[in-house]
């Protein structure tokens, strides 16, 4: 056997394709060289068919089942120079109106000659008998496309595109790809799919484009802008957007403010005027503010609307469900019935969805009909079990819809809007400003929104603080929750999450059995303690395990007991490599059957082969395990918590993380029986008490925070709020005056 891992080369001839798949460009090919040497390559190579002769580099590899292959790396066509190779390549059905026999022909007519005129002077292929003018012009462009495509691939490939992308590319562009790129190879950032900034730069200096070059300095104003979007920022001051774009493209400051009056000029980006701030926004986003601010303020004018004999009604939903409200939250009960706009915001144990039955009990006493949703599925879902009601995600409630050529849209909008009087949504503090935008178009004249969440938490992942302008604005009546209920009180996890939201530390050698605290002042200890306890220690303790209830939250990423390093050594402590246990990489990730993982992104094209009736898709934030990864139907195959199985064919599996640990970013809206988190000091701007505050509340029966008081005691200090720039707080009080 070859020795694995490193770069080789193979010429030969395609001699068999195997396995194709048109949509994401993989292919198995049979490939045979001069020496009658056979070859199986395995990689984007769908574009190449048989009869053609290639030269390909890769690395050979040893598939468990199939023996060893070359996994391709970079593949061009080499045209033949020889009368056989130029017949078989012809007659191979690559281009279309020549066979075998029309080959033949062709060859013997013209022979050394043959593919210089097929690509120069294909009209003299008139001269074969049998070939008439419409055959041959069907045979000319059919040749050309073959060579424009082959001309593109190899274009983009040495230029540092991948092979995938390559295949995306001219499937985007088709035959003016090459053209396109050359005049602009920065509006790959904004049309194709996976395609960055960056990788668009390389292939524009590549090029010659020069550093200060118009296109590249509009380029990297727009990256700039929305890699804000992806930190929560709306817009961004005019000049701390130039200084971002200035250390991005390191250019100076006279080129990029060139580029950006003419960008304000002809509309691309859009100033404003705020205060005595100026900020560029990208048009969308301004569309998103203005629309959001003027709606809900819209909302709130549209009066009170008391539901009669409400108390006689309040009182009787009290008796059935068994309980008694509290003063505030008969209050809140109060403004959610009559109140066109109310936010009710609280933390844990104060008695939120206590709150939300009531309510739901005497809506349907009147007949009114609620619409209940969440931003997450897992959200949607725990909304459902603790409401009785049929909860669903934003994203299903507005039908979110893959139209023609993969172009999303709502189905719900002004002129087909949801169909309820009230609509709730709960965990508002992830909703961010596209997602609210596209709610309240939906919304329908004269219904009522309320909007449920903790203040407190962190933001949504999206471009926004959409709860906390609102509440801060005035804008909506809205009821602050503070009371702890006893049987919340009873709960050393409710207690501390509200003594750290308070800026006091949290008690952590109380005795009590739902809150655990164990020092270990090293990272590397830390991190090997977390998984002593999700492999022996809780499982015997608590009866779960990390695939049925057992969640590790960090705070970071990176690091000794950051999200990645703490994945690895969970995985290989808990779902170790062995004989027959199929796997996958996808980039630097390797997926094994029996792997615990989690969506990262809502997807409403993948079908669900069986489970529950709670949705169609897969959500950012669903988790499950991998049940079987099959090598040579390319697909995996996960079971999610609810029930639900999910077929992913290998191109989607980027879409997956592992998930054995996650950010406390990414457990937003979800709740677990046990969390596990180690805390061993980090970067100021992401050890903060919200961030820790939030990942207690997570926890449904069990806290375990593994390493040092003094980092815990540090977050806690550190009171710091990302400032995230926007201006909805100021344009909800702008509406209201």
């Amino acid at each position: 056997m070859r020795a694995a891992d490193t770069t080789n080369t193979f010429e030969g001839v395609i001699t068999g394709v195997v396995y194709k798949n048109d949509e994401n460009g993989y292919a198995v090919l049979e490939v045979t060289d001069d020496d009658g040497s056979e070859l199986t390559a395995v990689g984007i190579l769908s574009l190449f068919e048989p009869g053609e002769r290639v030269c390909m580099r890769g690395e050979y590899v040893e598939h468990p089942v199939y023996g060893e292959q070359m996994k391709v790396e970079h593949c061009e066509t080499i045209l033949p120079t020889d009368l056989v190779g130029i017949e078989r390549y012809l007659g191979s059905g690559l281009v279309k109106g020549i066979g075998p026999a029309t080959a033949k022909s062709i060859v013997y007519h013209f022979g050394k000659d043959t593919l210089d005129i097929m690509l120069y002077a294909p009209h003299r292929l008139e001269e074969i008998p049998g070939i008439g003018a419409v055959k041959c012009a069907k045979i000319a462009e059919s040749f050309r496309a073959q060579q424009q495509m082959r001309d593109t691939m190899v274009f983009l490939q040495g230029h540092g595109v991948s092979p995938l992308f390559s295949v995306k590319i001219y499937k985007q562009y088709g035959e003016a790809a090459k053209t396109l790129i050359q005049d602009n190879p920065y509006r790959l950032a904004d049309e194709i799919d996976g395609i960055g900034f960056l990788t668009a730069d390389r292939i524009g200096r590549n090029l010659g484009i020069a550093e200060d070059d118009d296109r590249r300095m509009t380029a990297g104003l727009v990256f700039a802008l929305v890699r804000a979007m992806d930190s929560g920022h709306v817009c961004l001051p005019q000049d701390q957007l130039l200084r971002e774009a200035m250390r991005l493209l390191q250019v100076d400051e006279a080129p990029l403010e060139r580029a950006l009056s003419m960008m304000l000029i002809t509309g691309s980006l859009v100033q404003q005027l705020m205060g005595d701030q100026v900020y560029i926004y990208r048009p969308v986003m301004l569309e998103s503010e203005r629309y959001v601010a003027q709606r809900l303020v819209e909302i709130a004018r549209q009066g009170q609307d008391y539901v009669r004999d409400a108390a006689i009604r309040i009182e009787s939903a009290e008796r059935k469900l068994g309980i008694e409200l509290a003063p505030a939250q008969r209050v809140a009960v109060e403004k959610a019935l009559s109140s066109p706009l109310c936010v009710i915001t609280g933390g844990p144990g104060t008695g939120k969805t206590t709150i939300l039955r009531v309510v739901l009990e005497v809506l349907e006493s009147i007949d009114q009909i609620p619409a209940l949703a969440a931003p997450t599925g897992r959200a949607a879902k725990r909304m459902q079990e603790a409401t009785g009601y049929e909860a669903r995600t934003v994203h299903r409630l507005l039908e979110y819809m893959n139209g023609d050529g993969g172009n999303a849209y709502f189905n719900r909008n002004e002129d087909n809007p949801i169909d309820a009087d009230v609509v709730i949504v709960d965990e508002c503090s992830m909703v961010d400003l596209f997602l609210m935008h596209r709610l309240l178009r939906a919304l329908p004249h004269g219904a009522r929104l309320v909007l449920v969440g903790d203040r407190d938490q962190l933001p949504s992942v999206g471009p926004g603080n959409v709860l906390r302008d609102i509440i801060e604005s005035g804008a909506a009546d809205c009821t602050m929750l503070t009371e702890i209920f006893r049987q919340a009180q009873e709960s050393l996890i409710v207690v501390n999450a509200h003594r750290i939201n308070d800026g006091e530390y949290p008690e952590l050698f109380n005795r009590k059995s739902d809150f655990f605290f164990e020092r270990q002042n090293n990272a590397s200890a830390a991190a090997q303690s977390v998984v002593e306890l999700c492999r022996k220690r809780l499982p015997g303790f608590v009866g779960l395990d990390v695939f049925s209830g057992i969640q590790v939250l960090a705070p970071m990423k990176k690091g000794e007991v950051g999200v990645n390093n703490l994945n690895l050594l969970l995985q290989a402590a808990l779902n170790p490599s062995s004989f027959g246990k199929n796997e996958l990489k996808v980039g630097t990730t390797t997926f094994r059957e029996g792997d615990k993982v989690m969506q990262t992104k809502n997807n409403y094209k993948i079908e669900w082969m069986r489970g529950s009736d709670f949705g169609e898709g897969v959500f950012n934030g669903d988790m499950g395990v991998i049940r079987s990864i099959d090598t040579e139907a390319k697909t995996l195959v996960v079971v999610l918590d609810d029930g639900r199985e999910v077929e992913y064919a290998f191109e989607d599996c980027d879409q997956l993380d592992m998930a054995y640990a996650i950010s406390v970013h990414k457990s937003q809206g979800s709740e677990y029986p046990v969390v596990v988190m180690p805390i061993c000091g980090g970067a100021p701007m992401l050890m903060t008490r919200n961030l820790l505050y939030t990942a207690l509340t997570r926890a449904k029966r069990m806290v375990m925070l593994v390493g040092s008081e003094r980092s815990i005691c540090a977050m806690v200090d550190n009171d710091r709020i990302d400032t995230r720039y926007g201006c909805l707080k100021q344009r909800l009080q702008e509406e209201q005056e």
